[in-house]
């Protein structure tokens, strides 16, 4: 029977603005994140034979112009050449609603000069269950939730005469915690690790509808790093 792997791709490097937590920032690929895509292709292409899996022309990215500019350079490189893109809004990275593109201090001041709010907590940005309490906002875990969801209806779409791989290039938060809704990872492996940008993660969809982790690397967090991503 035919193999069906989903391939996460984090986006590759792009002109992020500091201590700003939200992932909606609508900037390009810098010239690194431009290198880094291009590099993906060799290892896009690498494990297509190593999986003796065809690459399924269609690939989904986010709406966000980063993850789109690294499906765009990437498939570019690739001796495929009848790839088209389509952008999703569920494959976004977690949302904070009205605090978008606010940095984390004007964040902190705008929570405790609302009479309605508590402060935040020490280390909401990285709680998988925390929301902001600005309209709009989610947290990771329903980021996450709603990725994995989309993951799976995509896939489940694909009836394959041949072994094939389909391309989802997204954010590394939301692909982590979906990953946990999957079943791939534990909750308590959400904090250690992070993804390399623009380097694959493989994941196999059985005939049962079970995943499981076939190829790419997570990155591993280092001790006391902070979670930024």
């Amino acid at each position: 029977m035919p193999r069906r792997f989903a391939a996460l791709i984090r986006h590759a490097k792009y002109h992020q603005r500091n201590n700003v937590p939200s992932a909606h920032q609508p900037f390009d690929l810098s010239e690194e994140g431009n290198c880094e895509a291009g590099a993906a292709a060799k290892l896009v292409h690498g494990l297509s034979q190593e999986l003796d899996a065809e690459l399924h022309p269609v690939v989904d990215t986010s709406q966000m112009l980063r993850t789109w500019r690294t499906a765009q350079i990437l498939t570019a490189r690739l001796p495929q050449k009848n790839f088209t893109l389509e952008s999703f809004e569920d494959l976004a990275e977690r949302g904070v609603g009205a605090a978008a593109n606010l940095t984390l201090t004007e964040i902190q001041l705008i929570v405790d000069g609302d009479p309605r709010y508590d402060s935040l907590p020490e280390g909401w940005k990285s709680d998988s269950n925390f929301v902001l309490p600005f309209q709009g906002a989610e947290s990771l875990m329903q980021s996450g939730e709603r990725v994995a969801r989309h993951i799976q209806n995509r896939m489940r779409q694909i009836s394959p005469e041949n072994n094939v791989i389909k391309l989802f290039v997204g954010h590394g938060a939301s692909f982590r915690h979906a990953a946990y809704v999957l079943g791939i990872l534990e909750f308590k492996d959400i904090r250690t690790l992070s993804m390399h940008h623009a380097r694959p993660v493989v994941f196999e969809l059985s005939s049962n509808c079970k995943w499981t982790h076939v190829a790419g690397n997570w990155k591993i967090r280092a001790s006391g790093q902070p979670i930024l991503d």
